[in-house]
């Protein structure tokens, strides 16, 4: 944990419950021990949503769906969302998109995530991404060629329980190459001279960066 964990409760327990099926889909995941957005980042993401109000979303890895419904729910009128996946989790995605009525807003496109992003057209003007972490400097091309001017690039879990600040050879053998790829992503990202970054101790780690308009 990279926050104390006395401050993380406290603030959690501020947190106001979402609808009835958001909260449903969260127990679910958790039950299943399927990897979703913490409470501070679901709050942080809407917050962001609010100040942003984007029109066009991309999400890069949709697990069960339980952020891109809950970005759904922030995001203005008549606004949409565009998520992939590969794996076993699709169809319970596809049936909690419909009970939570969003099929029409959320386009769910099945395949390998760089693939699918090969595939988009640009500009989308908040762009989350959440999945495989050793990808993430990968992602980032495709990334910049689908990212407008002025949008958003959200990239969650990129300081890995805090394990990113040590030493590669203290970190375990199997997660060596994830550590070192995600230490040259936010290299990257902070380093980008089309982006502003900021690495923030949120949850397990968030970067927020803006695409510059000076450029």
């Amino acid at each position: 944990m990279i926050v104390d964990e006395r401050m993380v409760t406290y603030i959690r327990s501020l947190e106001v419950p979402e609808s009835a099926v958001i909260e449903a889909i969260e127990q679910e995941a958790l039950r299943d021990r399927v990897p979703i957005i913490r409470k501070e980042m679901q709050s942080f993401l809407k917050v962001l949503l609010m100040i942003k109000r984007p029109m066009r979303i991309l999400e890069v890895g949709a697990a069960v769906g339980f952020s891109s419904i809950l970005m759904s729910e922030y995001m203005p009128e008549g606004g949409h969302i565009t998520t992939e996946n590969y794996d076993k989790r699709i169809p319970i995605a596809r049936a909690n998109f419909k009970r939570a009525g969003k099929e029409e807003q959320i386009d769910l496109i099945e395949g390998d995530a760089l693939e699918v992003m090969h595939g988009l057209e640009g500009p989308y003007d908040l762009i989350f991404v959440d999945a495989a972490k050793g990808q993430y400097i990968h992602y980032l091309p495709e990334v910049m060629r689908l990212l407008g001017t002025d949008g958003v690039l959200v990239s969650d879990n990129v300081l890995q329980e805090g394990d990113i600040i040590e030493s590669r050879f203290a970190v375990e053998r199997r997660n060596r190459t994830i550590h070192s790829r995600m230490r040259e992503y936010l290299y990257e990202l902070k380093h980008h001279d089309q982006l502003q970054t900021s690495i923030i101790p949120l949850g397990d780690g968030v970067a927020l960066s803006v695409k510059r308009s000076d450029i």
